[in-house]
């Protein structure tokens, strides 16, 4: 299913930036919001193209720019660039996604846009949900105005912080849930909770975290199934990969994200996507490996009441919010939690990361032959000569060329080829992906790879080359590159030979936390 799986198009900014807000599209709504009033009204007659409407949101047509000052790029998605913005009236500086209507093609798209602005309107006012502050169409662009997320992203906050705690935990956990509670309640599915669509409005202590990303949301009215199939592979809930499903999948979601919070590392683990799926279908959770014998028996008994197999055994948020564990004045130590959980975090973020390094270097060492398929492939998808990728392209061009590929498959791939995170795939991150995705990891190549590291051809990556080698990248600290290599060399003689590297190549991921469990991203 990939990091986004449905037939929405996803045009949430990347994340290239801390302060970057990801949101994307919604759904239609038995509920439609007002639409509020542009701040001058424009005569139509003293401006005729005014008084057109925009085919997007269907209202008058109205330049953001007259209100905004536009700064510096904030982050850039499939079909979206967020900028700063400074009102030119009152000074406040806010984010504006801008996205191109030329690349809204199909009837879809447009309602995807339509449905998230409707559904940010709707939610509007809750502290924990990005504030959309306003909605404008021009000729070329639908930009939606919304507070700023200066405080960065929810694992970044933790690690930066050390000192981290059950109460810490529950506090967090607190938020989110109390998100899922005001969505539910208002008749909005969120559908794409996960820990990346969280940030904190300010680097503040006592900052309020924000849920930014309702591009998956749906209206929801009791008692109603979904069936597509939508998400992020490590958060889905098995009701939805049944294709049967309600809110109660958010609540997976949800407690998901508090496994991750108080373990450092999701519960279901497997070498591909497919593998994680049948992990949640099967949905056997482990609580007996570090750290959970010292994590407290309220912290388990919420994370195993949220992540019922059975949706109708499931709590739902209210009940979550009752919990003797989560409650403000409740029970949650506020002991340090041991630091493996928050080294864990950092090398579930870090690990593959490293991998797709590595991969780029054995894209830029295949032989003309082994990739003139691929060059072929990459020019007939590029449609417009861009020298990128769409995934708007990649969905259009690989059935052309033969290559049967599901919606989840294409989001998947996408995701993982565009390794700058810049919403499309340049020919080198095409050529990784694809000649990763056709097994051509042949060991001259992983080879290749490790001489990239190996700069003094010893043998051996030390903890400098690799550190050398990923600080280029902005890839880690040193303690995060530290923990990788302690990961990967299973000799623990302090470096990485060649036959951990390749072991490190052929997984998904860090080693398993424990035996039986592996894990991919």
């Amino acid at each position: 299913m990939g990091n986004r799986a449905s037939r929405h198009h996803r045009s949430d900014q990347s994340k290239a930036s801390s302060q970057t807000q990801a949101q994307s599209h919604s759904h239609g709504t038995p509920k439609k919001p007002a639409w509020p009033k542009p701040a001058k009204p424009v005569s139509a007659q003293a401006n005729p193209e005014a008084a057109a409407l925009g085919r997007v949101l269907g209202r008058r047509m109205e330049d953001v720019r007259g209100t905004y000052t536009f700064g510096r790029e904030l982050g850039r998605g499939q079909f979206g660039v967020t900028y700063l913005v400074t009102h030119k009236i009152t000074g406040e500086r806010l984010a504006c996604k801008s996205i191109a209507t030329r690349k809204l093609v199909h009837k879809d798209d447009i309602e995807d846009v339509r449905r998230e602005v409707q559904i940010m309107h709707h939610l509007t006012g809750h502290r924990n949900i990005v504030e959309l502050k306003g909605a404008y169409e021009d000729k070329h662009s639908v930009n939606l105005v919304m507070e700023l997320c200066e405080g960065g992203e929810l694992f970044d906050r933790i690690i930066a912080k050390g000192h981290y705690s059950e109460r810490a935990a529950a506090s967090l956990c607190r938020e989110i849930v109390t998100v899922v509670h005001s969505c539910h309640s208002m008749g909005v599915m969120h559908r794409d909770l996960k820990p990346e669509n969280f940030l904190f409005l300010n680097k503040k202590e006592n900052s309020p975290l924000k849920a930014t990303d309702f591009g998956l949301s749906v209206f929801l009215k009791p008692g109603e199934v979904f069936k597509d199939l939508v998400g992020s592979a490590y958060y889905v809930a098995p009701e939805v990969l049944r294709r049967h499903y309600g809110a109660e999948a958010d609540i997976w979601s949800a407690g998901i994200i508090l496994y991750i919070l108080l373990s450092g590392v999701p519960p279901f683990w497997a070498e591909n996507e497919e593998g994680i799926f049948d992990a949640v279908l099967r949905g056997h959770i482990d609580f007996s490996s570090d750290p959970w014998p010292s994590i407290s028996p309220g912290a388990k008994d919420l994370v195993k009441k949220m992540l019922r197999q059975d949706p109708t055994e499931r709590l739902t948020a209210a009940d979550i919010l009752n919990h003797p564990w989560i409650r403000e004045d409740g029970e949650a130590s506020d002991k340090p939690l041991d630091s493996t959980v928050m080294n864990r975090m950092k090398q579930f973020r870090a690990m593959n990361k490293l991998k797709k390094v590595a991969l780029k270097v054995v894209a830029e060492n295949l032989s003309e032959e082994e990739i003139m398929g691929l060059k072929e492939m990459f020019k007939s998808i590029d449609t417009d000569n861009s020298g990128t990728i769409t995934l708007e392209e990649l969905r259009t061009g690989l059935p052309k060329l033969g290559t049967r590929i599901t919606e989840p498959e294409l989001r998947q791939l996408m995701e993982a080829a565009d390794v700058d995170g810049n919403g499309s795939i340049d020919y080198l991150e095409f050529i990784s992906a694809t000649m990763h995705m056709n097994r051509f990891e042949k060991d001259e190549h992983i080879f290749k790879a490790f001489e990239y590291f190996d700069q003094d051809n010893s043998g051996y990556i030390t903890v400098e080359e690799l550190e050398e080698a990923l600080m280029k990248h902005d890839m880690g600290d040193e303690k995060t590159i530290k923990e990788i290599i302690a990961e990967v060399d299973t000799d623990n003689d302090g470096r990485i030979n060649y036959e951990e590297f390749v072991a490190m190549m052929k997984s998904s991921g860090p080693e398993p936390i424990a035996p039986n469990r592996r894990r991919r991203h």
